[in-house]
């Protein structure tokens, strides 16, 4: 009755399956994850974007330098500012990241990057490609990892969602069989998996955690999830000196309001779809996602961003002076983590927690009624050399 939209169906889905079959080849042709400490130099990319994104990233230039003041006149760290990435320059070019950019952007071992516009339906731009996606897949960033931290309620998480497959990697192929019948696809590789928890596992251990979670559905969803919890025990079973549990993900969202449960979790590595959900419910704790930094690492590259827009309203009111620099400044304290800077990190943690929560002796409004950036930045740094 149905046999040519079945026939159609299977056509649609066969393709699906050679487009995944040969990402799983390039994948098993990668190396390993970069080693920093091999390297004579770490370049850190300073991409500015678009408005309020130069602003605020010169800010958090300024208090990294600061930190690794000696690393960069040893000639160990080099900062390399690359612009080009503005929404006019794209919109020009019709491209998502212009090809001067994006080799600039190669040439750097990790880049932190301010907001790009992303043009909707209605805008004076036309529709060019979000920079992030396109910054993603250009440079294999599958692990998107965000931190939680509030001290005063012992909450210090970190998570790792799955970049590239899951419940959204195909989300533009699913199979629309007939009117009454429409098909969606959940992708799990072994080499996906492998990736994202390996990526978790090394955090965990760089950074002196000693527990790592897993989140699936894996009782229900056997195929897929099962696949990302066989990788996980196996991956863990290299780390014994790390703890390794897993949670289903709707205990997991009940759980993480448990004040006694909640403290205990450190790194929690996550599928796509469970990832989204879970990193922006956390998020609420520390006052939403406009507070979080963000990380987005593959084996070559990682980038360090804010997760706020780029509020082109304030730079055409000229209040750009003063936009919160303090979401990629955390972004920032992300990035020295992942390089192995991780004392240098703590002190920035801990000085955006006095700055923003316990002393508070600036406050920023967006306005001439509060600090500037620049400002701001330098309460920052006062406090770090009070720590």
């Amino acid at each position: 009755m149905y046999q040519e939209q079945i026939e159609a169906a299977k056509e649609q889905f066969g393709r699906l399956l050679e487009k995944q079959l040969i990402r799983v080849e390039q994948m098993k042709s990668q190396g390993d994850f970069i080693d920093y400490k091999q390297l004579d130099k770490i370049i850190v990319g300073v991409c500015g974007g678009d408005g309020i994104g130069p602003a605020i990233t010169k800010q958090a230039q300024r208090v990294l330098e600061y930190l690794l003041k000696d690393e960069v006149a040893s000639g160990k760290v080099e900062f390399k500012v690359i612009d080009g990435l503005t929404i006019e320059r794209r919109a020009e070019e019709m491209k998502a990241i212009p090809d001067d950019v994006l080799e600039e952007l190669k040439e750097c071992h990790v880049i932190l990057k301010g907001p790009t516009t992303t043009p909707r339906k209605g805008d004076e731009w036309p529709n060019v490609e979000s920079a992030n996606v396109a910054m993603r897949k250009a440079l294999d960033l599958f692990a998107n990892v965000r931190p939680v931290r509030i001290p005063e309620q012992g909450i210090d998480w970190t998570f790792y969602r799955e970049n590239t497959e899951g419940g959204y990697a195909a989300g533009k192929e699913g199979v629309q069989v007939t009117e009454d019948l429409g098909i969606d696809f959940t992708i799990a590789t072994k080499e996906g998996c492998d990736r994202i928890i390996r990526a978790a596992f090394e955090f965990a251990k760089a950074n002196g955690k000693t527990r790592v979670t897993a989140v699936t559905k894996a009782n229900i969803i056997k195929t897929t999830d099962g696949k990302f919890l066989d990788c996980f025990y196996r991956i863990a079973k290299e780390y014994p000196d790390i703890q390794a549990d897993d949670w289903y993900i709707d205990i997991m969202t009940a759980k993480l309001i448990d004040e006694n449960r909640r403290r205990g979790f450190q790194v929690v590595v996550l599928p796509n779809l469970y990832g989204d959900i879970i990193t922006d419910e956390a998020a609420e704790f520390q006052g939403g996602v406009g507070t979080a930094g963000s990380a987005n690492i593959g084996k070559r590259y990682a980038m360090f961003e804010a997760i706020h827009g780029s509020a082109p309203r304030m730079v055409k009111e000229g209040r750009d002076i003063y936009a919160d620099p303090c979401s990629v400044i955390r972004a920032g304290a992300m990035l020295l983590s992942h390089i192995g800077y991780t004392k240098e990190a703590d002190k920035l943690y801990k000085a955006l927690d006095i700055c923003t929560v316990t002393e508070k002796k600036l406050v920023i409004t967006g306005r001439d009624t509060g600090a500037t950036g620049e400002e701001f930045a330098d309460y920052i740094m006062e406090t770090i050399e009070r720590i």
